[in-house]
């Protein structure tokens, strides 16, 4: 019997240790290479980026002013006020507003959008004709003209001039108005070596909001100083209310304090 466990235990000891073998890799001859184990798709390494075209930069533009910059035309410097009308001419409204002014016998200065003046010359022609005043307005209405670079600055205000002059060979336009309001020390010089005054405004009644005709009125009689620079608008989008207020603000303007375009 004691025999037969000795047996036994050594049977089981040959069993245990062939079965602790086949876990061990087999034995590579002298020599012999060791095998490459294709690595795995999620460590493969990027394929190098193909070359493209880099695009030109655009300028930068310069920051957003935080004040007003000196040389701003802000008041007549009279008692009398002046009307100015932005964003024109417009066929729809311009006219509608030249005949409120001619109605009230008043002169008024129109600050011009290069643009428009390309599609309307004959507005121009009429504005000059009746002894209104010329104002450049910039060439399309660029809100950041201001900061943009001063060469750029210069190509757009004579450009708009040029389509000024197109219209009306010998007209003066003695004035340049930011879009916006949004002034920099750089177009208010550019616009001086050009032989333009930069012209801004005393009062705005933010008509380009359309509030109903009553409120603008109220908002420019409430507002006016002597001498100053109303900011309306005869183009740029529906003037109707800015329209039905006209005949009152000119006549108590003028009443008041009369009306004149700044020199």
């Amino acid at each position: 019997m004691r025999a037969r466990r000795v047996l036994l235990a050594a049977l089981g000891l040959v069993l245990l240790v062939a079965g602790c073998g086949d876990d061990q890799p087999a034995e590579r001859p002298p020599g012999a290479a060791t095998p490459i184990v294709p690595a795995s798709p999620s460590v493969q390494p990027d394929p190098a980026p193909s070359p493209t075209r880099t695009s030109r930069p655009k300028p930068r533009l310069r920051p957003e002013p935080t004040a007003l910059p000196a040389g701003l035309r802000r008041t007549t410097g009279v008692r009398r006020v002046a009307l100015t009308f932005d964003d024109g001419p417009d066929p729809t409204w311009t006219p509608k507003v030249l005949d409120q002014l001619r109605a009230g016998r008043v002169k008024a200065t129109f600050c011009l959008v290069g643009t428009e003046v390309r599609q309307h010359p004959e507005l121009v022609r009429r504005i000059v004709r009746e002894g209104h005043q010329l104002c450049n307005h910039s060439w399309r209405h660029d809100f950041e003209l201001g900061r943009r670079p001063v060469a750029e600055i210069r190509a757009d205000l004579v450009r708009t001039n040029q389509a000024i002059r197109a219209a009306v060979p010998d007209a003066r336009v003695p004035f340049y108005r930011q879009p916006g309001g949004r002034w920099t020390p750089e177009v208010v010089a550019v616009a001086k070596q050009l032989g333009m005054r930069s012209l801004h405004w005393s009062v705005d009644p933010q008509d380009w909001a359309k509030p109903k005709a009553p409120v603008l009125e109220k908002r420019v009689l409430g507002g006016v100083r002597p001498g100053a620079i109303v900011l309306m608008h005869d183009g740029g989008g529906d003037r109707s209310r800015t329209l039905a207020a006209c005949p009152r603000v000119i006549a108590d303007l003028n009443r008041r304090f009369g009306i004149a375009p700044p020199r």
